[in-house]
């Protein structure tokens, strides 16, 4: 089988699309499948994504000529339509004249033009759903296209718009699990990574941001504070975010006066360095805001990181979380309660046994959740008549 991922967004890239994106074509590889991977070009350097992410070299990669520019102020999102309309365009012309037995896409207009095209056996994979892009849905609604999404409630969300439950398949995003369980001690990452070694550790590994949304890490600052303030041998480690949204946190953590040393931002590190990180830290946090994307859409990639990291996890107690993780594997907390939060990192000090117990049990759960297993169960869903 020939598959065609096309993807019209900017890649490779920092966020977290880009991993899931080369993860997939990795092992849909692996399964058998020959697959290339079709991005449009994009200004700025012109990075290798297997270095970038560190994936096997077994899949072809291509770029197509589109134009990419900017305008000023508000006039750039008219830019950003125009560049993804073009792309689009460039993206299924080739599909058209290259060919292949199935064209699987994460982009709405790409699959819409796919199927104008005539070309068979296309896969959308859907984020999110949102209303404002009904038109294409109730396209992909009358010709029985079959859509992956990543979490139970965004399948909801096609089913109550009208589509048949058997033709929309939940796969969860993954993990490469022996990328993340690494055998290295908390001493040795903190000393590798020149973490302090005799205090404790709070980590929180991604971007501060997503579609203009806080992930939570406004409480996860404001949790910490309370904790430290009983807790003063205790630092606040944040990998990742945009200078920005970096900027703002830190100007929150001076407004609750939190001590400049016990608050740590690492900035954005490459993606084969991060499972040290997670190994250095106590406990790991994943304080999302109780939002609709956040709490019903979202199947985040740090998710099953953690898992695998080996590192107890606290996390908001919301349907998406719950879909993969239970009071059997984690810590869960009231959504956007910040005593919440430091009440439970507290728990974990009080209670290491309890803390042991909970990894112990992610990283028995997240075997179910790999990268390999994912692409299988896709490619099983395609075959189906």
């Amino acid at each position: 089988m020939k598959l065609l991922y096309l993807v019209s967004q900017r890649f490779p890239t920092e966020k977290a699309y880009g991993i899931q994106i080369t993860k997939t074509c990795e092992a849909f590889t692996n399964a058998g499948v020959d697959v290339e991977l079709v991005v449009p070009t994009r200004k700025g350097k012109l990075t290798d994504p297997f270095e970038y992410y560190d994936v096997k070299r077994n899949f072809r990669f291509t770029r197509i000529a589109s134009p990419d520019f900017y305008l000023p102020g508000m006039l750039d999102r008219v830019a950003f339509y125009i560049k993804q309309l073009i792309s689009a365009e460039r993206l299924v012309r080739y599909a058209r004249k290259n060919g292949a037995g199935v064209f699987y896409t994460r982009d709405e207009l790409v699959a819409f033009f796919l199927n104008l095209s005539r070309l068979q056996t296309v896969i959308f994979e859907a984020h999110r759903f949102t209303w404002r892009r009904r038109l294409f849905y109730r396209r992909f609604l009358r010709i029985g296209m079959k859509i992956v999404v990543i979490s139970q409630g965004i399948k909801d969300e096609f089913v109550k718009f009208g589509f048949s439950a058997d033709k929309i398949l939940v796969a969860h995003d993954g993990v490469d699990i022996e990328q993340f369980d690494i055998n290295v001690s908390k001493d040795q990452a903190r000393a590798e990574l020149r973490l302090p070694r005799d205090v404790f550790l709070v980590g929180y590994v991604g971007q501060l941001k997503t579609l203009g949304m806080s992930k939570g890490v406004d409480c996860l600052i404001e949790g910490f504070a309370i904790f430290h303030h009983g807790y003063p041998k205790s630092k606040l480690i944040i990998v990742g975010g945009a200078p920005e949204d970096i900027r703002e946190s830190q100007q929150l953590a001076q407004r609750l006066k939190i001590p400049d040393d016990a608050f740590i931002f690492i900035g954005r590190q490459p993606h084969s360095g991060i499972p040290k990180y997670l190994k250095a830290f106590d406990v790991l946090a994943m304080t999302y805001p109780d939002e609709p994307h956040f709490a019903r859409f979202m199947s985040p990639l740090k998710l099953f990181e953690y898992m695998a990291s080996g590192r107890p996890i606290i996390a908001s107690d919301l349907p998406s979380i719950r879909e993969i993780l239970n009071e059997h594997s984690t810590f869960l907390i009231k959504p956007g309660d910040p005593r919440a939060l430091a009440t439970g990192i507290q728990q974990f000090i009080n209670d290491s046994e309890l803390a042991s117990r909970l990894a112990r049990q992610a990283r028995i759960d997240v075997q179910r959740y790999t990268w390999q297993r994912r692409a299988d169960m896709i490619l099983n869903f395609i075959k189906q008549r």
